[in-house]
């Protein structure tokens, strides 16, 4: 009897229940579903910030309702799909709470603040406390207008909408895997970047897990009585954890330089010093009218000697990289979508601005233009070509 290795081992593939009209084989439905995703398949974190990046610069560009609320759907369904139960997974659902906060709180300065639209539609009148006159044109109470409401509304939404996606790029993305895919002229800077990205997802889930102990023991968990009790130990978990952070940076090395040439230090310098001022005079170029002659020769300038410092800068820091990843078709695909996305709305806004930005005066219904929703619909292609996380379902119990 051969026992087979463990390098041979198989896993298990679930049975497809084949349909009456079907034949052997797999089913239609599970050809269309996405990959499972593994170490070997695994996307590269840039591709999802890429495609968020994407999204959101599609948000930016659009006061449409309609528009706004799709994009917040594209992103809010892949993200179901497609992320996983690590802590930073966790945070879509804290910046989709923000993201409502910062829609009422704009809507309550329109109501309390005024709003510079003006309206005929009266919707009721607060009274009004009267202002030096130094405060002239601020206004606190006075006429609530529907045309007042709904421009806060949508602007509301704008921000709301830029917050979903960067939320789905958080969830989706591995900080960790993020950092370890950085020049290394920027490994510093990546590392303060990460460890502020991953602070507010581990401080979501010591509160979770803190609140969920105190119910366990029949203690209250909410109001300020909750708070207090909870607000001490997710503080005292910090604190621990920075510490602890800061001893592993400590242990590794972190800060620590490679001696180069002088010459090699001068020429990093002024490479990216002069790559980051032929960046802003270039864009400053394309965005003015009379610059289009000499911006966008000038801004790739910039961006190749920013590069090139970048690259000679990497060589301070030397560091190796345990199985980097790699950057395949299903990467170019992700992110590819977020840029289709952007660019086809940014081509949009300036062919058919009054569809992408509705007027709120006179008071008339958003409609809801065709080519840019279809172009927001393409944001859904790492829905179905990205790996997807294959989660196991709890064991039902037996009765």
């Amino acid at each position: 009897m051969t026992v087979p290795s463990p390098d041979a081992r198989t896993v298990p593939r679930p049975r497809l229940r084949v349909g009456a009209g079907g034949s052997g084989g797999t089913s239609r439905a599970a050809r269309t579903l996405p990959p499972v995703a593994a170490r070997a398949n695994a996307l590269h974190p840039g591709a999802w910030w890429i495609w968020a990046l994407g999204l959101g610069t599609a948000a930016s560009r659009t006061t449409n309702p309609l528009l706004l609320a799709l994009l917040m759907a594209v992103a809010g369904y892949v993200v179901a799909t497609h992320r996983t139960d690590a802590p930073w997974a966790r945070s879509y659902t804290a910046f989709v709470k923000l993201a409502a906060a910062v829609l009422v709180i704009r809507l309550g300065f329109a109501v309390f603040l005024g709003s510079p639209i003006p309206g005929t539609h009266v919707i009721v009148t607060l009274p009004e406390i009267p202002l030096p006159h130094w405060a002239q044109g601020v206004r606190i109470g006075g006429r609530v207008t529907a045309e007042g409401l709904l421009f806060a509304l949508y602007d509301g939404l704008k921000l709301a909408a830029l917050l979903v996606c960067v939320g789905a790029a958080n969830a989706l993305a591995n900080p960790a895997r993020l950092l370890k895919s950085l020049p290394g002229a920027l490994y510093e800077a990546g590392v303060a970047v990460v460890v502020a990205l991953t602070f507010a997802p581990h401080l979501i889930a010591d509160v979770q897990r803190l609140r969920a102990a105190r119910r366990l023991r029949g203690r209250p968990d909410r109001g300020l009585r909750g708070l207090l009790h909870v607000g001490l130990p997710v503080l005292e978990g910090a604190l621990e954890r920075s510490v602890a952070l800061a001893a592993a940076m400590d242990a590794r090395g972190y800060g620590r330089t490679a001696q180069v040439p002088a010459s090699v230090r001068r020429t990093t310098g002024a490479l990216t010093l002069g790559g980051l001022l032929g960046v802003c005079a270039g864009t400053y170029g394309l965005l003015t009218a009379t610059g289009d002659s000499y911006g966008l020769p000038v801004l790739l300038a910039g961006l190749a000697a920013a590069l090139g410092g970048l690259w000679l800068g990497g060589r301070r820091s030397p560091r190796t990289r345990y199985r980097p990843d790699l950057w395949g078709v299903r990467a170019w695909l992700v992110a590819g979508s977020g840029v289709a996305v952007a660019a086809l709305m940014i081509a949009a806004a300036s062919q058919d601005p009054a569809a992408l930005r509705p007027g709120v005066v006179p008071l008339v219904a958003p409609a809801l233009p065709l080519w840019p929703a279809a172009a927001i619909l393409l944001g859904l292609l790492p829905a179905f070509t990205a790996p997807a996380v294959r989660r196991t379902p709890a064991p039902e119990e037996s009765s």
